[in-house]
């Protein structure tokens, strides 16, 4: 297999070095040009080919924002990497970037007076995404599913069945690499009056998903908001779980409510899908619908594995429509998707699956205090 050619673009000669110098030692990767801003990046561009770009975001003569939509003009297919610092400006440009077809964002190491942490964060964080991003199809070491868990045995149907009809109580979304546009999409499908509540883990760091939630805000007819512990969950209303902390569920006298914490990521990831998924089932059991969209590594497998296990259902992306088929495909190789769907069309679906049998809207948590 051929090496996966990448173009590095940054003004700062330390992020260059850094960034060069840890690709070049993964033996699929090779580093075919540097660029110092967009100007110098676009007239390379056509003279090294490359299959990925990494973008910096604040640079000279033309920043990072202005060189993808040129980018994007002309190569529209290919793969771009925002470089991002992690402030509340980097969050919201970055954002403006996935909008405008970034296909992923790396935070940059926050202090890279100390090479080997910084490399080790590049190494990390960049090598997977480029690999996710330019391998589709392939194998990946990321892709293999972890162990089931030791403390129960999970018994997977060979295949869905067609069920019963099941009242859904509550919407459960997991999502990671394309998902905030994603979400766009999505999320203005589902009507304000959705007689459920909605939760989100989109990994994402903090500053990014409170900025994530304001976006999807003001173009939902959700009330859409970051998850803040102790809230009730309501009808037409949606959270996404905040950066840096898994989101769950917690059942009291007359409510559900959310509930967050900072134990160690699951699946290299925190907020995890999984952590959701688990509290969900527990809680709304046979009433859960879930919807696993977008991203890379199998977050959600095991979470979905639970579901189907209480009787809940599971709709997936299809991968045409997936900027990384990880965390759907997986479901769906397991067999344990109801229905794998493109995006456009999911939002219908979920409404469909809502509203079917269903003759007044119920209150959250109903039918989950009542199991």
């Amino acid at each position: 297999m051929s090496k996966i050619r990448v173009l590095i673009v940054d003004d700062s000669v330390v992020i260059r070095r850094l960034v060069s110098n840890v690709l070049s030692g993964d033996p699929g990767i090779e580093v075919v040009g540097i660029a110092a801003n967009g100007r110098i990046a676009l007239r390379k561009i056509p003279e090294v080919n490359p299959d990925l770009v990494t973008l910096d975001i604040e640079m000279p003569e033309m920043d990072g924002l202005e060189t993808l939509g040129a980018i994007r003009k002309t190569n529209p297919r290919l793969p771009v990497i925002m470089f991002s610092t992690l402030t509340e400006r980097g969050a919201a440009v970055t954002l403006d970037a996935l909008s405008m077809g970034a296909s992923d964002y790396v935070t940059k190491p926050s202090n890279v007076g100390s090479i080997p942490a910084g490399m080790q964060r590049i190494r990390e964080e960049l090598i997977p995404k480029i690999k996710a991003l330019c391998l589709r199809g392939a194998a990946l070491e990321t892709d293999r599913p972890p162990p089931a868990p030791k403390s129960r045995a999970v018994r997977l149907p060979a295949k869905p069945t067609a069920p019963a009809y099941r009242p859904v109580d509550i919407v459960a979304i997991g999502v990671s690499t394309g998902g905030p546009n994603a979400l766009a999409v999505l999320l203005p499908k589902l009507p304000g009056d959705l007689p459920v509540p909605v939760v989100i883990v989109q990994h994402m760091p903090p500053i990014f998903t409170r900025l994530l939630a304001d976006r999807l805000a003001a173009i939902s007819p959700l009330e859409v908001n970051e998850g803040v512990a102790g809230r009730v969950l309501k009808p037409g209303c949606a959270w996404v779980a905040p950066g840096g902390y898994h989101l769950l569920l917690e059942r009291g006298a007359n409510a559900v409510r959310l509930k967050m914490n900072q134990e160690p990521p699951e699946n290299s990831c925190r907020p995890a899908v999984d952590v959701l998924f688990r509290s969900v089932a527990e809680i709304y059991r046979s009433g859960t619908l879930a919807v696993v969209l977008t991203g890379m590594g199998q977050d959600g497998l095991r979470g979905c594995e639970q579901i189907r296990e209480v009787g809940g259902q599971v709709l997936v992306q299809d991968e045409a429509s997936c900027v990384v088929w990880g965390m759907p495909g997986f479901v769906a190789k397991a067999g344990l998707a109801d229905k794998t769907l493109p995006l456009d069309q999911l939002g219908d679906e979920v409404v469909r699956r809502v509203q079917q049998g269903r003759g007044r809207p119920a209150a959250a948590g109903q039918a989950a205090e009542g199991r």
